[in-house]
């Protein structure tokens, strides 16, 4: 509608292009599901660093491996991570405050499950002219030592309810040490001033997990809008993965447009056991082996084994960062770092052995270290399309950008002028990628097609419209012949 004029002069009138563009997604988000010290339960949460890890997570643990898979990824150029803790009958640390009377007591735990809340102390101290209100602190101590590791204080709270500091709201909103226990009645006064340790080992840190937990672990990605690459760090005591999670992983992925890292199992000791192969043939899955060697800080600096997958999947990262996704994570430039070397050293014969079976071989070479050395899925040779990890990925880093891209064609006019429009736009982002080198050909019309010109009036009674969308990919370059000729007799 024209703006209503009501004085001579000159107007500007702004107007939208309404022209839609697509942004790509991330291509590196990477999930880790394990057991942790410490931090929240089945809820994904992002983190940008090992130092986040280790404030919410605990950092390295003897009784996981998933801290020190997460050092790795961040180590080799990981970025963007997020965490699924999960644990096997884990108990929060506990506390009871008295108030002064007999049945009436404060009932607190800590935040999250685990031994560590049994550092915990919380103090209590009234406020003076005011019989409702009390300050709370809640401290973890170091070896329970007076030295606080962290500290919150939340002021004026009351057990009264309707107060504008009730006590049960403050902590669930504030706090991410301590809460109430919710199966209790709240006392009907406030606690006195004084100080309260945990319940002497009333945390555990419960048992070494199962499938069962890593199952509903997967599940708990739900609530993560994306992730693009899923590492299941070895959590059996004998440091493998079991055959059903990674069958339901692999699965997983395959759903939600992911790729899934999977660690060799510890029975491969040679080339003759690593041809045993690993049970699934998923094209969104890739095993690598061996595994690395790596000094443990939490045992004196021992040189132990352990699994690949976090250092892989931050080479993936700092692929794509650097070349992108569609550019093989191998290579001389696949360099891993923060190892002291590889379980076993593999030749080029037996590199030759395991290639063709989808197994990607870490290798050692002189004067540039261990490198990622194959990048082929576990579809196996049959798979033509998707034999090539960065094949298989670039499709799914193109199929969730036009997925997310193109959410806003619902509802509107299904005619040429919308079919137009979503030529324009999957057509831009498109050419962008073969700008930037992501397709084979030499000219657009070679490495790409939009199409969405199909539609019929039965597909316009059921309201569809189809797109058709077509690449060229790139593929790496595996073997490099070269043709030697001798010339003699020449002047």
């Amino acid at each position: 509608m024209p703006p209503e004029f009501l004085a001579p002069g000159a107007f500007i009138q702004e107007i939208a292009n309404g022209v839609q563009t697509i942004s790509g997604v991330a291509t590196s988000i990477t999930a880790f599901i394990g057991r942790a010290s410490m931090g929240p339960v089945n809820t994904p949460i992002p983190i940008q660093s090992f130092v986040e890890y280790e404030r919410v997570f605990g950092g390295l643990w003897l009784k996981s491996t998933m801290g020190f898979v997460v050092r790795d990824f961040f180590i080799n150029g990981g970025e963007q991570a997020v965490i699924v803790r999960v644990h096997n009958q884990a108990k929060p640390a506990t506390f009871h405050i008295p108030t002064g009377k007999k049945d009436q007591v404060l009932k607190l735990q800590a935040a999250d499950p685990g031994a560590w809340g049994n550092n915990l102390r919380v103090q209590i101290v009234r406020i003076p002219g005011d019989d409702t209100v009390f300050d709370l602190a809640a401290d973890e101590l170091q070896l329970g030592l007076q030295l606080i590791t962290h500290g919150e204080r939340f002021l004026g709270v009351s057990v009264t309810p309707g107060q504008p500091r009730f006590l049960p709201t403050v902590l669930e909103n504030e706090s991410r040490l301590v809460k109430l226990v919710t199966a209790q009645a709240l006392p009907a006064v406030r606690p006195p001033s004084g100080t309260t340790m945990a319940t002497p080992r009333s945390g555990t840190d419960g048992k070494a997990l199962t499938k069962s937990q890593i199952l509903k672990g997967i599940t708990t990605l739900d609530q993560c809008d994306l992730f693009n690459i899923l590492c299941i760090p070895p959590y059996r005591t004998d440091g493998n993965v079991d055959l059903t999670v990674i069958k339901a992983a692999a699965s997983y992925c395959e759903k939600r447009r992911a790729f899934f890292i999977v660690d060799s199992p510890t029975a491969w000791i040679d080339t003759a056991t690593a041809k045993t192969g690993i049970g699934t043939t998923s094209a969104n899955a890739a095993i690598y082996f061996p595994r690395l060697m790596q000094h443990n800080p939490l045992k004196n600096g021992q040189v132990e084994m352990f699994s690949s997958c976090g250092a892989v999947a931050g080479i993936f990262a700092r692929t794509d960062a650097n070349r992108g996704v569609w550019k093989a994570p191998a290579g001389n430039d696949a360099t891993i770092s923060g190892i002291n070397g590889l379980s076993l050293s593999i030749s080029d014969a037996q590199n030759g052995e395991l290639n063709p079976l989808g197994i990607n071989c870490l290798r050692s070479f002189p004067n540039i270290g261990a490198v990622v050395w194959g990048s082929r899925t576990l579809a196996g040779v049959g798979a033509f399309d998707w034999k090539y990890i960065p094949v298989r990925r670039t499709a799914l880093f193109i199929e969730e950008s036009l997925y997310r891209g193109t959410q806003w064609a619902a509802f509107e006019l299904n005619d040429e002028a919308l079919w137009a429009e979503i030529r324009l736009q999957v057509g831009a982002f498109m050419q962008d990628l073969f700008l930037r080198g992501a397709f084979q050909g030499q000219t657009p019309r070679d490495a790409y097609f939009v199409k969405c010109d199909t539609t019929t009036q039965a597909d316009l009674e059921l309201g569809v419209v189809n797109i058709l969308v077509g690449y060229a990919p790139l593929k790496p370059a595996e073997f490099i012949v070269l043709t030697i000729q001798q010339m003699t007799g020449q002047v």
